[in-house]
């Protein structure tokens, strides 16, 4: 006799049971809110990176790298967990890849897919040029980042360079840093108090994430990322910060609570076994035969305290003493960055001109020429001084404390630690390089040629302008105050200290090519892209020749 299944199991109560408990698990809910990104290309290898959105512990999430957009010709493929011990960050290291070639790339959580990002790696061998794009400083409140879209536009990038302030740690709120701006209500900070935990650096992190031009920016190009000070807190060094209070708990707690959080959210090589995160954010990038790229850690390894004019510069008496105060600047056991990190400088700087390569880049985030600061009373044509508005001189009579005396303008740069620098000057002389220093920081365009302690012509160093951050002609409106640096100090090229915008570098066996390139405004989404300035250098004997307009 044939039994009917379906029967038998409800007349034994079961026919309803049975199919819900077969029914699997409704899958995780997934999106893709923060984009892609990739970084830290290498001729074989490159990291990419994205977010999973998702209220579950963790994601699987399916990863392809192709040679064409379609993801017709796949070249690397598998699978990578977004955990939420990460955020729900993923990153990949793909390996097997060719060298000085373009890839494709995107990330697929079950039916949902990611945005498609654009990569390539280092050239291997005889390289004609190379184009890279450096940029800093974005103060999300400040402005749009229409700088990071004109990189996304750019016909050609093979890599961007970023050299510090990726975010800001700073609260929001009345008065708070860019707050004035009149787009700020719409993108004030979250949390919107300072950032002293992982989850707030998190949460800073993802909000600049969900930026559509920096998506962009990232999708466009593999990035080789740094940190400057904001990252952490202003005016950041080993062993605490200018913004880092007792009140506000203990500084290396806050500093590890960061660094992981960058790690996370940015498409970086993770350290090795044994390898602290700060120490490894040191590492170089071989543009085939042309180019040696170093990027330096100059903020938690070793920097020591920065001296200050309100602290250091008055002697017993209440009264200036810059000759104390000089042989305090000058103290050869001050340093920016570590005798370890000054022995890796050295190897580097030898292995790349033995190599070949026609120029040693390094990332150095801080400016590096010597600059003092004008000085009202001798700098400034009558002209000038009549277009001062008075906030303009209240700005200028606040950085012009040591003005009259010769004093450096900036003690957080490597100005504040001349002997260190004298030391890197040191490692470029003994190995003849040829060096362009890269510097952001200081939300200005400056043309630098660098010189050692007996005036030699060093390097020349190239200073990008933030992304949105003040810089001080915004605080000068009707001067140019960068003029007025370049009149005043013999280092120092050009400067300008009002546009927004990005350096676009253009390498070449024969030349170096700087593209200062700005954009219209930060308030306002539609947006036009200018030159402000080009320069270029040429290589000369063992080292390099001077900035020349073009």
């Amino acid at each position: 006799m044939r039994i009917d299944r379906r029967k038998l199991l409800a007349l034994l109560g079961l026919g309803a049971a049975a199919p819900v408990a077969a029914q699997p698990a409704p899958a995780p809910v997934v999106a893709f809110r923060h984009g892609v990104a990739s970084g830290d290309p290498l001729r074989d290898r490159v990291v990419i990176w994205t977010r999973a959105s998702t209220d579950a512990p963790s994601a699987i999430l399916q990863w392809e790298v192709a040679q064409d957009a379609a993801f017709r010709r796949v070249t690397r493929k598998g699978t990578v967990a977004a955990d939420a011990a990460r955020d729900h960050t993923a990153k990949v290291d793909v390996d097997d890849l060719r060298p000085g070639t373009n890839y494709f790339y995107r990330f697929r959580a079950e039916e949902v897919v990611s945005p498609v990002g654009r990569t390539r790696t280092l050239p291997r061998g005889k390289t004609e040029e190379v184009v890279l794009a450096a940029a800093s400083c974005a103060l999300m409140p400040n402005g749009y980042f229409n700088a990071y879209q004109a990189i996304a536009d750019l016909p050609r990038v093979d890599a961007v360079i970023f050299l510090g302030d990726y975010i800001y740690e700073l609260p929001g709120g009345p008065g708070g840093y860019g707050m004035g701006s009149p787009v700020a209500t719409a993108r004030a900070p979250d949390p919107p108090g300072e950032c002293l935990s992982l989850t707030d650096y998190r949460r800073r992190l993802a909000q600049y994430r969900t930026d559509q031009q920096l998506q962009a920016a990232h999708a466009r190009a593999a990035w080789i990322v740094s940190w400057d000070d904001h990252e952490t807190a202003d005016n950041s060094y080993s062993l605490g910060a200018n913004n880092h209070q007792p009140a506000e708990g203990d500084w290396n707690t806050r500093k590890a609570a960061a660094l992981k959080a960058f790690y996370e959210w940015m498409p970086i090589r993770e350290p090795r076994p044994g390898e602290g995160l700060a120490e490894a954010a040191m590492r170089s990038f071989d543009f085939g035969d042309l180019a040696c790229l170093m990027v330096m850690e100059t903020r938690l390894t070793a920097r020591g305290r920065q001296l200050t004019y309100a602290r250091d510069l008055d002697g017993p008496d209440g009264k200036p003493d810059p000759a104390n105060f000089r042989r305090k600047l000058s103290d050869p056991f001050r340093r920016m960055i570590g005798q370890a990190q000054e022995a890796w400088l050295g190897v580097e700087l030898d292995r790349s001109v033995k190599a070949g390569h026609a120029w040693q880049l390094l990332a150095a985030q801080v400016l590096m020429a010597k600059v003092v600061p004008p000085d009202p009373a001798k700098d400034f044509t009558p002209e000038e001084l009549g277009r001062l508005t008075e906030g303009g001189k209240r700005r200028i009579a606040g950085v012009a404390v040591p003005a009259s005396l010769g004093l450096p303008y900036l003690l957080d740069s490597w100005d504040g630690y001349p002997a260190a620098r004298e030391r890197l000057y040191g490692l470029f002389r003994q190995a003849s390089a040829r060096p362009l220093v890269l510097a952001g920081d200081t939300h200005c365009f400056w043309a630098n040629e660098l010189h050692d302690g007996a005036g030699a012509r060093i390097a020349c160093e190239l200073g990008t302008t933030s992304v949105t951050s003040p810089g001080n002609g915004d605080y000068v409106p009707g001067v140019d105050t960068g003029a007025v640096y370049a009149r005043k100090n013999d280092e120092v090229v050009f400067s300008d200290q009002t546009a927004k915008g990005f350096l676009l570098l253009t390498l070449t066996r024969k030349a170096a090519r700087a593209d200062m390139i700005a954009v219209s405004t930060i308030h306002a989404r539609a947006f036009t892209t200018r030159p402000v300035k080009s320069f270029q250098v040429l290589p000369e004997g063992t080292g390099v020749g001077a900035l020349t307009p073009l």
